[in-house]
């Protein structure tokens, strides 16, 4: 036993070893919002104080329409998801694009605490702010289930809604991100806290592209160096841990013309849940784009902006 006890605590030993060297050769500290400003700030940025925060927006296009269309980003990413599928937008549309709270440069709130409500209140405030009272609203990821959720608590904000590659219904036998597995795994997501490494944040988005030939050098830097913003790691692993509250049957609701828009070869939210949406929303036009990922958008811009005109 005495032996046993002590291979036991070789092996500990051991672990803690490789544990701390991993630590000391990884550990990457939090980057500054002023560090990352002359990075990914240009001359359509906006900073807006809201609910604490200094909200990170864009705000182009045709200044005098009067319904703009607004677009929400999905998990770990940031308005930089649209730039390309907005250059392809009616250019008489003006378009209002932001860093949701907990990512890109506004990151997170002083609670640290998101929910779907606290995400349509933030909306309203943020519409009201810019003297907004109507807009067409889509998503995409996470960001499709805060835009159908904000079309729920607030209605009369919203004329159309667009989904792209929404949230909304449980996610079952889908291959899934590495990162947001690690995020999911309890006690091994809390070394994200301090370990983010740019590989794995590469690997994470092969799982969400379904043509890994479109990851760049500079795309890789934008989503790590946006991971790594100032209390973003803190306010994923708070939103993983406590998780969004999932509430399908509220969709059956929605009385908004809805296009639902999605990429055939989805690895993180499958194909089906698209007829879902389709099938509880009344009314609503589904698109599925071919041989296209998690983010139409970016893979597809021109189709995708296509499909968004036409709506």
């Amino acid at each position: 036993m005495k032996k046993f006890l002590q291979y036991i605590g070789y092996f500990l030993g051991a672990v803690f070893g490789i544990l701390l060297l991993l630590f000391v050769i990884y550990f990457q500290s939090d980057k500054t919002i002023e560090d990352l400003k002359p990075l990914y700030v240009n001359n359509e940025s906006e900073f807006m104080p809201l609910m604490g925060m200094n909200v990170h927006y864009r705000d182009q296009g045709n200044p005098n329409d009067s319904i703009p269309l607004v677009l929400i980003h999905g998990t770990s990413s940031s308005l930089h998801t649209f730039e390309a599928m907005r250059k392809f937008i009616n250019p008489n549309r003006r378009i209002i694009t932001l860093d949701m709270p907990a990512f890109g440069l506004t990151g997170p709130n002083s609670a640290n605490e998101y929910s779907f409500k606290y995400y349509s209140q933030f909306l309203d405030s943020f519409l009201t702010k810019l003297n907004v009272p109507v807009c067409d609203i889509g998503g995409n990821s996470l960001g499709g289930g805060i835009a159908w959720q904000f079309a729920t608590y607030f209605p009369a904000k919203v004329r159309k809604l667009i989904l792209i590659d929404a949230t909304g219904y449980p996610v079952l036998n889908v291959k899934g991100s590495l990162g947001f597995k690690i995020a999911s795994t309890p006690v091994i997501n809390n070394i994200m806290l301090f370990i983010t490494p740019k590989a794995l944040v590469e690997a994470s988005l092969k799982g969400i592209y379904q043509d890994p030939g479109i990851i760049n050098d500079e795309q890789i830097t934008r989503f790590h160096d946006m991971a790594i913003a100032k209390g973003n790691r803190k306010a994923l692993l708070a939103i993983f841990k406590k998780g969004l509250e999932q509430e399908p049957d509220k969709i059956k609701s929605i009385r908004k013309p809805t296009l639902i828009i999605w990429g055939d070869k989805d690895g993180l939210i499958p194909v089906q849940n698209a007829s879902l949406f389709n099938k509880d929303i009344t009314g609503s036009k589904l698109a599925i784009l071919q041989n296209i990922g998690h983010v139409p958008m970016e893979e597809a811009p021109e189709a995708t902006a296509k499909l968004i005109n036409e709506f």
